[in-house]
């Protein structure tokens, strides 16, 4: 059966982010197809909802409250997945972000800790994640969840779109250097109903005008963006790598103008 292919019984993912948003979607999603489920946000709360749908779906999960800007933070992700689970078989690198700003209000302070958020933490997590997914004796998958914006260019998202940029350039490195044992991609994601997009969501004509700026009409769902990652960790996407995947509406461009004006 085809739909086999997309199960994952047995299987232990780590996931990022995952208090609210993309990564609660996703995780939810891998214990659905048969994952446990280690799971890491700033908010013990929010992680305990997300280990109840966890565990709803008959699977277990492991919380980790932490600050995920700490690098030694992440790395620890591992060893709680190899101390609770016995293994580690997936990755999703969901934690990122940056706020927006004009260019000349952007310090080389403020791009490097984009980076270090959005690419930095990928990193740490996949070289210390590496070793533990080939002892399994299996292959292994990871999947960052990028952006629309690492691709196309609009004012303000200088910071941002230069450190999701680099972790689209990231997986397709990575790819290469983890090849065949270890399939490395992305999700480039455009606009999608979470909490950074609360303010806009919330404002009749803001949502209007993205979802008329979107060429299916509408603002992206979690489950969207979780559904492609089940693919790519899958057995499904088993000869996809180095690919960075866009699901974005059909989208070429920011679907939302920060109405930033030229320079005087």
């Amino acid at each position: 059966m085809i739909l086999d292919r997309f199960r994952i019984d047995g299987k232990v993912a780590v996931v990022t982010g995952a208090g609210r948003g993309i990564g609660a979607a996703t995780a939810c999603a891998l214990a659905e197809a048969g994952a446990d489920v280690v799971i890491s946000a700033r908010s013990q709360d929010q992680l305990d909802e997300v280990a109840g749908r966890i565990e709803g779906a008959g699977r277990r999960a492991k919380t980790v409250a932490a600050d995920l800007s700490d690098l030694d933070a992440v790395t620890g992700l591992v060893e709680a997945a190899s101390n609770t689970f016995g293994r580690l078989d997936f990755v999703v690198n969901n934690v990122g972000g940056t706020m927006p700003m004009p260019l000349l209000d952007t310090s080389p302070e403020y791009l490097e800790e984009a980076f270090h958020f959005n690419v930095s933490t990928a990193h740490a997590l996949v070289r210390a994640a590496a070793p533990v997914m080939l002892k399994t004796g299996e292959s292994g998958a990871v999947v960052n969840i990028t952006s629309l914006i690492g691709r196309v260019a609009g004012r303000g998202f200088l910071a941002y779109g230069t450190a999701k940029a680099a972790l689209a350039h990231y997986t397709k490195l990575a790819a290469r250097d983890l090849a065949p044992r270890i399939r490395v991609n992305a999700i480039a994601v455009g606009s999608a109903a979470t909490s950074a997009l609360q303010i806009v969501l919330s404002n009749d004509a803001m949502r209007t005008a993205m979802e008329e700026a979107t060429p299916l009409r509408r603002i992206g769902d979690p489950d969207d963006i979780a559904a492609t990652a089940l693919f790519l960790a899958s057995s499904a996407g088993s000869y996809i790598t180095g690919k960075v995947i866009e699901v974005d509406g059909g989208l070429e461009g920011p679907s939302l103008d920060m109405g930033i004006p030229d320079l005087a």
